[in-house]
């Protein structure tokens, strides 16, 4: 099976174990992420006016290169994917955006938000099948507890994300389990880590971080694992250094077999 990717800036930079060990796993566990030729940087953030077409149209170029090659579009970092997934419902639903955008483009056909866009994470779910990713583990992370820092951007608005419950997620526990170890649930695993605001309120941003990594550390977890650069990087910078924080495609290459040398390309 082959899709459409969407990289993004942040995996092309300080985040590139995460693009890295998803293109490795991949190619193990049977599927091909396609990189799309003429990508841009989404925004990282999703303008919320309505009248703000000018910075949604590099998600919509994405999203119709992706349905030029009759491919679903798969993202990888929590931030485009939440960009991109909701400038897709609009091009579906809000009439104005769509034609606003399409007459600027001047696509040769107009996009009206036919490409399915997927997450990494949904990929293994509801493509591979976690059963499925059982079988390929070589190396079964056992005696580690991990636990599952989902942050916002994934679940919320749960209607347009559509990812996973956004009260009580289970994709990433599911994900813990199938390469061998055991997931760790605690109170703080769907709450922001303050990411948007940790330059301009540094001090209200690393609480947030230390609520989480004191929450998932007192529910006896021994690492994190998460998504989203900007997660990472917040919970490294301000939360206490209570846990490591890795990337989810690290543990996963790591079951896989993948060599660690990969991860430093």
């Amino acid at each position: 099976m082959k899709y459409s990717y969407y990289p993004g800036c942040t995996l092309r930079t300080k985040a590139k174990a995460l693009d890295v060990y998803a293109r490795e796993s991949a190619r193990l566990l049977g599927f091909e992420l396609e990189e799309i030729e003429n990508w841009q940087c989404c925004g990282g953030v999703y303008p919320l006016g309505n009248d703000e077409i000018a910075t949604k149209l590099s998600s919509v170029r994405a999203l119709n290169e992706a349905k030029e090659k009759g491919q679903e579009l798969v993202t990888l970092c929590s931030a485009c994917h939440h960009v991109i997934k909701r400038v897709n419902d609009d091009m579906r639903n809000v009439e104005d955006i769509r034609q606003r955008a399409n007459n600027y483009m001047q696509l040769s056909e107009p996009y009206a938000g036919e490409t399915n866009v997927l997450h990494y994470l949904e990929v293994l779910r509801d493509r591979v099948g976690f059963e499925a990713i059982k079988e390929k583990v070589v190396n079964p992370l056992k005696g580690k507890k991990i636990g599952a820092y989902y942050g916002c951007l994934l679940l919320r608005p749960g209607r347009i994300m559509a990812f996973d419950n956004p009260e009580n997620p289970t994709i990433m526990e599911e994900f813990i389990r199938a390469i061998g170890a055991e997931p760790v649930i605690y109170p703080y695993r769907n709450e922001c880590c303050g990411g948007y605001i940790s330059l301009k309120e540094k001090e209200l941003a690393c609480s947030m971080c230390e609520k989480i990594m004191d929450s998932a550390a007192g529910f006896g977890a021994d690492l994190l694992i998460t998504a989203c650069p900007l997660c990472l990087y917040n919970l490294n910078a301000g939360g206490n250094g209570r846990l490591p924080v890795v990337y989810f495609t690290e543990l996963l290459a790591e079951a896989l077999g993948v060599k660690k040398e990969a991860g430093n390309q």
